[in-house]
């Protein structure tokens, strides 16, 4: 319905493969039919990671009280504690301790370490000693009244979460809601988060972002302990993040690796991510999978993501740059002439669709997203199936 005239990324020769993209593992045409990754026949109709996500497997939190030592004790640090900051290895070991009292009981020498004074930054080792005073938990400050609009605010959280514990919190964010704020924004997740400080005046903490136009999960820790272990496994690459879409085209290969280098172009009206040349200044290195799970005819794929890295619009620019742009994305949709199917909405079919991350106390989150309206009215229209066997499973992680 609508005509793009931004300018396209660099242009290829027709029939050439997208430069920086290739196939993973093989692609669909080196493997006989009805073969998928990994080696094993595909059953059309394998239940899905997405039919039946798996909750957090993590032990339940026990009254906190009970978990605090009445008188001296001294423990051994575990070897996944070893490197383990002093004020992180307190909150770890006993979740009801305030952060205050932790300071307080470091600072006035009452915590040892193999007999000596440690200041809160110390990290420990694998091995040593430590002795802890009797604890308690601090009592709690009354909880302000929310106003009407506060209360609100804390009803539409509460609607988007997918997930929640003690340390952890997994919404679904909506499409056109932005996770922070900027030049004319004045709603976001980050706001709404204030309604949510607890006793103490803790507010919970964003771990990573997603773009204001995409959907689905989107990750928030509720605890200083939980905000330095997620981002920890972000920085380390241990979370697992896999993304829907729907672009324009059909990609050949069916599946493969996006390898490139990404720079922020600033315009006057808007800024985008560019391709990038190696050694070239502010370009930041980028890797994407992809596989396409159904297609409506040629004119339209669904492509499962897995992003390893984590570049500011990264699968926007990638599925662009190998000439099958996201459909609805207004930054980076370059196909001119291109004509929206009847009864599609030109909006962003992008969805953060399930994240997998180590939690901060053991186990693992696994939370996933449904697509949001808009997207669900794409597929049913379409005769797209939201419950078929996604290959991106079996892409590599790095």
């Amino acid at each position: 319905m609508s005509r793009r005239t931004r300018k396209p990324l660099p242009k290829r020769n027709a029939g050439d493969r997208p430069k920086g993209a290739r196939p993973y593992r093989g692609s669909q045409a080196e493997r006989a039919p009805g073969h998928r990754l990994g080696g094993k026949p595909a059953k059309r109709l394998a239940a899905p990671a997405a039919r039946a996500p798996k909750p957090v497997v993590a032990a339940p939190v026990e009254d906190k009280a009970a978990l605090l030592p009445t008188k001296v004790q001294t423990v051994t640090v575990t070897a996944d504690e070893n490197n383990m900051r002093v004020d992180r290895f307190l909150e770890a070991r006993f979740p009801g301790l305030s952060f205050s009292h932790i300071q307080r009981i470091v600072r006035k020498g009452e915590l040892r370490v193999n007999g000596k004074r440690a200041d809160s930054k110390d990290r420990l080792e694998e091995g040593q000693s430590v002795r802890i005073p009797p604890l308690k938990l601090d009592t709690p400050r009354a909880t302000a009244h929310l106003s009407e609009a506060g209360a609100k605010t804390l009803a539409a959280l509460k609607e988007m979460t997918i997930y929640e514990d003690d340390d952890v919190l997994v919404l679904n964010k909506p499409a056109g809601l932005a996770v922070q704020g900027g030049s004319g924004t004045t709603r976001h997740i980050d706001q709404m988060l204030e309604v949510m400080r607890d006793a103490k005046g803790q507010k919970p903490r964003l771990v990573h972002r997603l773009d204001k136009e995409t959907s689905g999960c989107l990750l928030v820790a509720k605890t200083r302990f939980a905000a330095s272990a997620l981002t920890g496994s972000f920085r380390h690459r241990s979370a697992r993040k896999i993304y829907w879409a729907l672009v324009a085209g059909v990609p050949k290969p069916k599946q493969g690796r996006i390898s490139t280098y990404l720079a922020k172009e600033e315009s006057e009206e808007d800024s985008i991510m560019r391709i990038a040349e190696h050694g070239e200044e502010g370009a930041s290195h980028a890797i994407t999978y992809y596989a396409v799970v159904e297609t409506s005819a040629q004119k339209l794929a669904w492509v499962s993501l897995k992003p390893v890295t984590g570049r500011t619009h990264q699968l926007r620019a990638h599925m662009a740059h190998i000439d099958h742009a996201i459909v609805g994305d207004p930054k980076y949709f370059n196909k001119e002439n291109w004509q929206l199917p009847g009864g599609i909405q030109n909006r962003l079919h992008l969805l953060a669709r399930r994240i997998v991350i180590p939690h901060p106390r053991g186990g693992v989150i696994d939370a996933t997203a449904p697509l949001p309206p808009h997207m669900l009215q794409s597929w049913n229209l379409l005769g797209l199936e939201h419950d078929r066997f996604d290959p991106i499973e079996h892409a590599p992680e790095e």
